[in-house]
């Protein structure tokens, strides 16, 4: 296993807990360095980086941003060493989530429709920044009701395309993502390809649009990445130059995937994405040394 997690979420955006718990909890797993990735929104840095430093940890700030792509594909793209403060990449973040409350407000429309009523509510009491409501927040409203049993099942009957609770949204383009990114110097990476419902010529196409805008890395070690993924997408970042990254993508504990603060270990074809992060790296007081070589 690999003790670097580029790819974890806090209640800053939808994960199930604060950032300092989230922290606390990877660094009780043996991590070596982090990077908090909410989505949209970057409320859970300051928080998360103080933690990782109070517990030994390097740790990177992050973002992970929502885009669409192609019209019909919603991918994500992770931002990796940004400075939070940018004023580009906070207005760009800012105009992804004012659309999030009326997206809600829709998909209850469409699953009281379903015969599941208080959708909208019950979602909001789960959003710890009501800006940042998504369809994890729903889901964890339809189990707690009782609807459905879990996380995973609720997102195969009611959230995903076609199904009564999903609501298509324009999110950011990958340029605009890619570009705000950038102005914060950080780096790109095209955040979990395994998950994309896209056969090989789309993903090529993908990956293609994704470096002329100027991304810079793929998640090849990922929560939901089978072995398989890991050697496909290997070989897609070896023949595109392209980074490596790794990340749980963890959201909350009993949710399913793998729990924060580690990950499989990079093919050896693999150039690491921590590496040209150095720079970035915020090192904690307490281990100015942390060996990152695994």
């Amino acid at each position: 296993m690999n003790s670097i997690d580029l790819h974890f979420h806090s209640t800053a955006s939808d994960g199930g807990l604060p950032p300092a718990e989230v922290i606390r909890r990877a660094a009780e797993r043996g991590a070596t360095l982090l990077a908090l990735t909410d989505h949209d929104c970057t409320a859970g840095l300051a928080e998360a980086a103080a933690t990782a430093s109070a517990c030994g940890v390097p740790f990177l700030n992050g973002v992970e941003v929502s885009v669409s792509w192609q019209q019909r594909h919603t991918v994500h793209i992770v931002g990796l060493g940004i400075d939070a403060a940018n004023p580009v990449l906070q207005a760009g973040l800012k105009s992804i989530r004012d659309g999030r409350v009326e997206r809600a407000r829709q998909m209850s429309a469409s699953l009281e429709k379903a015969g599941i009523h208080g959708a909208f509510d019950g979602a909001m009491r789960f959003a710890g920044n009501p800006e940042m409501v998504g369809r994890t927040h729903f889901a964890r409203f339809l189990v707690q009701s009782g609807e459905v049993k879990d996380v995973k099942t609720v997102f195969r009957k009611y959230l995903t395309n076609g199904k009564p609770g999903y609501v298509p949204h324009e999110w950011a383009s990958l340029e605009d993502a890619v570009a705000w990114i950038r102005a914060a110097g950080g780096m790109a990476v095209i955040a979990h390809p395994g998950r994309y419902d896209m056969g090989r010529t789309l993903i090529e196409r993908l990956i293609l649009d994704f470096k002329a805008a100027g991304g810079e890395g793929i998640e090849i070690a990922s929560g939901s990445h089978s072995l398989d993924d890991m050697i496909k997408f290997a070989l897609h970042a070896q023949r595109h130059e392209l980074y490596a990254s790794a990340g749980s993508d963890f959201h909350a504990p009993g949710e399913g995937g793998r729990d924060v603060g580690s990950t499989q270990l990079l093919p050896p074809i693999c150039q690491p994405v921590w590496l040209p992060l150095a720079a970035r790296i915020q090192q904690p007081a307490a281990n100015p040394a942390a060996n990152l070589a695994s």
